[in-house]
């Protein structure tokens, strides 16, 4: 059956999968007791919203410890599903708290939150880049009243430079300041290095893997990065993947 994603909560699980050979991540390096979420592919039901769940559980809600506010979402590739995966946590998280939430879209060469969420792209993250309006003038209320999207924004051909400015520096502290949670997607690491520059600004970074796609080697030299520039890597979300077990076996493991 298919299983759309697993999050290893723990630095030491992600290292754990990252062996010295270049073959891509699947289900055969990722030991049982590393799972600890799993949905159906992009199904929109109640296993999927209980699934999920876990994952938010696991970020941002539990007791006693020192939760992220601040987190950006980003892939070691294209096409690793990480806009959706962002999404979704956002929809879930705003569900089980009242504080507010804003996804922001800053993946601007292949924006897509939008399109997730059903909503117009005309103004957003570009446009707050360039104008003098307050932030939440940029930002959409979507389907909670605690649940905002700041979408990628009209085209602007000096966006890619706007993104690692001052300007888009004093953006993230106004977003942090005006929402209580704050999830970015980033474009991916093999189209450009702003995981590397938001990281640095956020409470963490979560890293989605593309199973069977994803290589090792790649994927422990961003580990290396991130620990060099000193960014708190959350966790990884295996994404894609194929599980060739029942699903009564599987729910055992």
């Amino acid at each position: 059956m298919s299983r759309n994603f697993e999050l290893l909560d723990q630095l030491r699980r992600t290292q754990e999968i990252l062996q010295t050979d270049s073959e891509p991540l699947s289900a055969t390096v990722l030991p049982p007791e590393a799972f600890t979420a799993a949905v159906p592919a992009l199904e929109i039901d109640e296993v999927t919203r209980e699934e999920v769940g876990k994952l938010v559980h696991r970020l941002f809600l539990l007791p006693g410890t020192d939760a992220p506010h601040h987190v950006v979402f980003t892939g070691t590739e294209s096409g690793g599903g990480c806009s959706w995966i962002c999404a979704r946590v956002g929809e879930i998280l705003a569900s089980q708290v009242t504080s507010s939430v804003c996804i922001v879209d800053c993946s601007l060469r292949a924006p897509s939150l939008h399109e997730h969420f059903k909503v117009d792209n005309q103004y957003g993250l570009t446009d707050a880049l360039i104008g003098d309006a307050p932030i939440r003038q940029y930002a959409q209320q979507l389907s909670r009243p605690n649940l905002w999207l700041v979408s990628s924004g009209a085209e602007n051909n000096d966006a890619q430079e706007l993104l690692t400015s001052g300007r888009m520096r004093a953006r993230i502290a106004e977003l942090r300041a005006e929402f209580n949670y704050v999830l970015m997607d980033v474009a991916p690491f093999n189209v450009c290095n702003h995981a590397m520059v938001f990281g640095g600004q956020s409470d963490g970074l979560v890293l989605v893997l593309k199973a069977n796609s994803t290589r090792r080697d790649a994927t422990r030299e961003i580990t290396q990065q991130l620990q060099a520039a000193n960014i708190r890597m959350l966790g990884a979300v295996l994404n894609q993947r194929t599980f060739p077990i029942p699903e009564k076996i599987y729910n055992k493991l």
